[in-house]
């Protein structure tokens, strides 16, 4: 900084000032001497540039300003002969660090002038600093030339460009598609709006409107907007994901659909007649795979609601922002891109029929406090709406989370826990119900044969003991995976499902499957897990051709988790 203002450009400006201007450099020695400074003070420049200045001006308070760091402003000092008006400023590198100090002072004759001047510029420029920095729109400002003068912090984060690679630099360096608007609005003097391009070396689609700046009647320089339009684009396509995973079904089960005998998924269909008689809030409970989907089916079929709609929403695969325009809709003019007229929500398509909120664990505190009100009143507000709309609609949901933990870590309202647990239905893992394997079975293979045109059937009694005597960990869906996989590796020729047909089982068996090796040591557990689950999803990945939704949903997990383990595994 010092070595600007000593440069021989920057002194001849200093000397053309009013003002007087004296500079010090951390040892307090002058540097600085401008013209005025001579008139003011009587000295010669050639005599003080060197020595200390306290040797020059013996109550200069510039050394007390070099030990303290503060600023100064206004003061009258007293020299002899006049009195003058000094602001005393401290000059600080990128390290905040004193390396001098600056005295800007006038004849007292001059102080209102220099009061209402000072203070006029400051405040404009405080003003002028806090509207650019304050909006989230990257400003950018072109002079005459066509080069960028000044640039915003907004304008550094949507282009990718720090301020530094773009000052006095052509205002093209930040385009990535299309034609500069500075240049068009320098040349034909007239603004241009909402014209879109990309910028930046990440391609960040924007909306640019640009304005000629005129100072007596000439074009000056140029004035840009950027509005950053990238999330709205985002936003949509995360609407149309969304609107893909959020299903309006017909439920076509019922209580007699759900196949097994045993006492655990007979006390468990029992519960579910029981609360299909009442209006209460029902929480599926049970492990991923255990059949969730269906009791919520088979209870709003035996329920008085069973002519209405049934809708299913899956909690864990949408986006916050969204899933709550999507289940309480929005008003227009809500958000950018909402829809003219504004949207109902789901709540509201799901009058007088069942709404099922599936993964319900996995929806974020604000959420929370919103279904709360739901279920506590009976009514919705939409998104950038202030009316109180009536819905009535029956709430099942599920959950393979531990709620009770959630809520030790803060993370779900004990509240809405008691709200949404008034009849709590336990779904049995397989492990739990080893003797429905036959039935499953039997029932797994009909639909498949009718999915695959096959004709097995059966399974050996050895293939079968197999099957009893596995612990399943991913419940009936990994049942009904590795029975159709048997089916695929059977031959035409072929009507029972034998050991040879059946993949194999277990963690350790499946990693060496999926990895093509057997690990000749032990590993620690988090690094086979690890192998395990990322042959797992790269395996996945094939089956479905790259299909993610498929991928997610053949893994039993939700589509943003499943790209979190793809980018934490480094899968291309």
């Amino acid at each position: 900084m010092l070595e600007l203002l000593i440069s021989k450009g920057f002194g001849t400006i200093l000397d053309s000032l009013n003002d007087g201007i004296i500079a010090v450099d951390r040892d307090c020695r002058v540097v600085i001497f401008n013209t005025a400074a001579e008139r003011i003070t009587g000295l010669k420049k050639e005599n003080v540039i060197g020595i200390q200045a306290v040797d020059a001006i013996p109550n200069t308070r510039l050394p007390a300003v070099l030990k303290s760091g503060e600023t100064e402003m206004n003061r009258q000092q007293n020299l002899g002969h006049t009195v003058i008006i000094t602001s005393r400023i401290p000059l600080k590198d990128e390290k905040e660090k004193v390396i001098g100090a600056i005295a800007v002072f006038r004849d007292i004759t001059e102080i209102k002038s220099l009061t209402d001047q000072v203070s006029g510029l400051w405040r404009l420029r405080t003003l002028l600093e806090a509207i650019i920095e304050s909006t989230e729109d990257a400003i950018s400002v072109a002079d005459e030339n066509g080069n960028n003068i000044i640039v915003n912090s907004a304008y550094t984060r949507i282009t990718g460009f720090p301020k530094e690679a773009v000052i006095n630099r052509p205002v093209t360096i930040d385009i990535a598609e299309g034609e500069s608007m500075h240049l068009q609005v320098l040349k034909t003097g007239k603004p241009v709006r909402n014209v879109r391009m990309k910028v930046g070396p990440a391609k960040k689609a924007v909306i640019v409107n640009v304005a000629p700046v005129i100072v007596d009647g000439k074009i000056s320089g140029s004035v840009g907007v950027i509005h950053d339009i990238s999330e709205i684009i985002s936003l949509n396509e995360n609407l149309a994901q969304a609107k893909k995973l959020i299903r309006h079904l017909k439920a076509d089960y019922t209580l007699d659909d759900i196949t097994g005998k045993s006492p655990v998924i007979e006390i468990a269909k029992e519960q579910a007649r029981r609360a299909a008689e009442t209006p209460a809030t029902v929480l599926l409970r049970g492990e991923s795979g255990t059949g969730k989907e269906l009791f919520a089916h088979a209870i709003h079929n035996a329920s008085s609601r069973s002519k209405g709609q049934f809708v299913r929403v899956n909690c864990a695969a949408i986006a916050e922002e969204l899933l709550e325009s999507e289940l309480f809709g929005y008003e227009e003019g809500a958000f950018t891109g909402a829809l003219k007229g504004g949207k109902i929500g789901l709540f509201e398509e799901a009058t007088r029929g069942t709404i099922f909120l599936d993964e319900i664990g996995e929806i974020s505190l604000s959420l929370q406090k919103k279904l709360l009100r739901v279920l506590q009143e009976k009514e919705i507000v939409k998104v950038g709406g202030t009316g109180h709309i009536s819905v009535d609609v029956r709430i099942i949901t599920a959950t393979n989370a531990d709620l009770e933990q959630k809520i030790k870590e803060k993370s779900f309202r004990e509240d809405l826990y008691y709200r949404l647990n008034v009849i709590p239905i336990h779904i049995p893992p397989l492990r739990d119900r080893r003797n429905d394997i036959p039935l499953l079975v039997e029932q797994i293979i009909y639909s498949l044969n009718q999915e695959f045109g096959r004709e097995v059937q059966g399974i050996s009694r050895f293939a079968l003991e197999i099957l009893m005597n596995y612990n399943w960990p991913g419940n009936v869906r990994e049942l009904e995976n590795i029975i159709g996989r048997a089916m695929i590796n059977m031959s035409y020729k072929e009507n029972i499902i034998e050991v040879e047909h059946l993949p194999l089982l277990g963690s350790e068996r499946i990693a060496q499957t999926f990895l093509g090796v057997e690990s000749k040591t032990v590993q620690p557990l988090a690094q086979s897990t690890a192998e395990a689950e990322k042959a797992a999803i790269i395996r996945a990945l094939k089956e479905t051709g790259d299909n993610r939704e498929k991928t997610a949903a053949l893994l039993d997990i939700a589509v943003r988790n499943l790209y979190y383990k793809i980018r934490k595994y480094g899968i291309k």
